[in-house]
């Protein structure tokens, strides 16, 4: 059976998948590895307590709401914007780009010491008008522009994007959902994920998705798979979103922490990014407390966010499903998450306890931790061919150091008509239309590193020709 969903405005919708039989939370067998810590009196410091945040969506146009404002201030350490940074508000007109509602949440969020989610760069709805037309090399590559733009104007600012959005389908099939993005061919979410790390290589790249909560789910199993692909190819994704929007129809599943579990054994962080429970009472209640109780129970579910302030505020507002009614009083489901989080939990892997999680994992190069002070030596670049599609390949070049270096550039010469359309694992620059120079830091002597990119071939599979110079 499925329950009719309305997204976060306009006319997006989408079909809740429920779940056989109901939920209680102790049917999620969990065991929280340490003891309780001195209880915090707020949401996100009490999620600090095990390295995690605790956050909300933002929408700008409530920010002059002082009740609402100063929960949000108080009670989250995460901030996701609403709608202003998805491709419509950001690109209203081809290669226009409106920032302003964006640089808003934004500025707000990092003024009041607090860190934020992108949210999102690639996603077949909300696309704006002109993109909505296109098709085909177009698309691809004025999606893959979108999201270098967006991800660079944010660059250093986002903690991590949700670079592509609701790809798979519902249902049976474990597919992905059809839509114009998809239509441009199966590799076009590697592809954004690929010129996302080239943007912004210090922000964490997630996959997010709806209706992913029940390991036994053929949607859940089919972003597995894909998430699974990725990470043994190297495509340089570091995170899942679940967005875990749940009623009585689609109630938590007993399996959720199972859920969360398997995703993170494949090496990625999990995130809960929008979460909501319609109802109201003890019931929502505990129902909060078992996707908190999940989280913590997951050494790699690095963060909540919940999508909304208050009841008022939400996309669901009918439903009340939040923490917060819509004066700004803490409901009991605020209560009971509040307990789960200073009940204490795994302790996030790598992190001081009271700081979430700060830098991507799976980068796609490594430097030396310790470089050598001097030159002198040359270097090496061999070229190895990627995948291959009808109009573009993939690239990989790994330099390598003969003798100490203190830096060296890669040339990489296409030939007429090729042009590259997306870069991972470097900053690049563009002297000529054809001609990409890449530079790199530091080598040892015997050590390597790498980078890759695509080409829109234009008929012309020539490989392209690549030189190493040292200092």
């Amino acid at each position: 059976m499925t329950t009719p969903r309305h997204r976060h405005r306009r006319t997006d919708s989408r079909r809740m998948v429920a779940v056989v039989g109901g939920f209680a939370a102790a049917a999620i067998a969990v065991t929280l590895a340490i003891p309780a810590q001195a209880a915090g009196s707020t949401l996100q410091a009490a999620a600090k307590e095990t390295g995690r945040y605790f956050g909300t969506a933002i929408a700008a146009s409530r920010l002059n709401d002082g009740t609402y404002s100063g929960i949000a201030n108080r009670e989250f350490n995460m901030i996701t914007a609403e709608n202003e940074m998805k491709m419509d508000a950001t690109e209203p007109n081809q290669n226009q780009f409106n920032y302003s509602s964006g640089d808003q949440i934004v500025n707000w969020a990092r003024n009041n010491g607090k860190q934020v989610r992108g949210h999102a760069l690639a996603w077949h709805s909300q696309q704006p008008g002109w993109m909505q037309n296109m098709s085909g090399t177009s698309l691809r590559n004025a999606m893959l522009n979108h999201v270098t733009q967006v991800a660079t104007h944010y660059k250093g600012k986002i903690y991590a994007w949700d670079v592509v959005n609701e790809a798979f389908a519902d249902g049976s099939s474990g597919a992905r959902r059809d839509s114009n993005l998809q239509r441009t061919g199966n590799d076009w979410i590697e592809a954004a994920f690929r010129a996302a790390r080239a943007a912004d290589p210090g922000a964490k790249l997630c996959y997010n998705d709806y209706n992913t909560d029940n390991w036994s789910h053929a949607k859940t199993q089919g972003v597995y798979n894909m998430v699974r692909d990725f990470k043994s190819r190297g495509v340089p994704i570091d995170c899942v979103g679940f967005q875990a929007h749940f009623n009585s129809g689609n109630p938590v599943p007993s399996n959720y922490d199972t859920t969360l579990r398997n995703f993170a054994n494949l090496g990625v962080d999990v995130q809960i990014t929008e979460l909501d429970i319609e109802g109201s009472g003890s019931s929502q209640a505990q129902q909060y407390q078992g996707v908190v109780q999940a989280c913590l129970s997951v050494a790699r579910c690095t963060g909540i966010t919940v999508w909304g302030v208050r009841d008022s505020d939400s996309w669901r507002a009918s439903g009340t499903p939040l923490l917060f009614d819509g004066s700004g009083n803490k409901k009991q489901a605020y209560t009971s998450v509040l307990n789960q989080l200073n009940s204490g939990g795994t302790p996030v892997p790598g992190e001081t306890t009271g700081n979430p999680t700060q830098n991507p994992t799976g980068n796609p190069t490594s430097n030396p931790t310790t470089p050598p002070p001097t030159g002198g030596g040359s270097c090496t670049a061999s070229y190895s061919e990627g995948q291959k599609w009808n109009d573009r390949f993939n690239g990989n070049v790994t330099i390598r150091a003969n003798g100490n270096i203190s830096s060296w550039t890669a040339t990489v010469q296409l030939q007429n008509p090729q042009l590259i359309s997306a870069v991972w694992g470097a900053q690049a620059s563009w002297p000529a239309q054809r001609t990409m120079v890449v530079t790199g830091g530091a080598l040892g002597s015997g050590q390597s590193t790498s980078f890759g990119f695509t080409v829109n071939h234009g008929g012309n599979w020539t490989w392209p020709s690549i030189s190493c110079s040292a200092s």
